[in-house]
């Protein structure tokens, strides 16, 4: 019976997991929002989650970051192009004057 608790418990860690991959949460934020909101320990998380699949989060980080980045520097171009745009006015496309 106290088998059973327990995997019970496991399989809901792991689903709480699930949903802090989904709001794109790094390990540290998982780690932090199960203490939270679900009174898990932190070292409960951390064990689950390199047990499951250590590749998989490592590559799960990597990937965040990349994305992170990646928004990072979509948010600079568009504020250049912003800039460039702003600081654009009507007499400069005209060269027939």
């Amino acid at each position: 019976m106290a088998d059973d608790s327990s995997s019970s418990y496991i399989r809901m860690v792991q689903h709480l997991i699930e949903k802090c991959i989904l709001h794109n949460m790094n390990k540290e934020e998982c780690m932090e929002a199960l203490e939270k909101h679900a009174n898990i320990k932190p070292v409960i998380t951390s064990t689950e989650l390199e047990k499951e699949n250590r590749a998989f989060f490592e590559s799960y980080a990597r990937d965040r970051e990349e994305r992170i980045n990646m928004e990072k520097d979509q948010q600079r171009i568009q504020q250049m192009l912003a800039d460039l745009a702003s600081s654009t006015t009507p007499d400069d496309d005209q060269d027939d004057d």
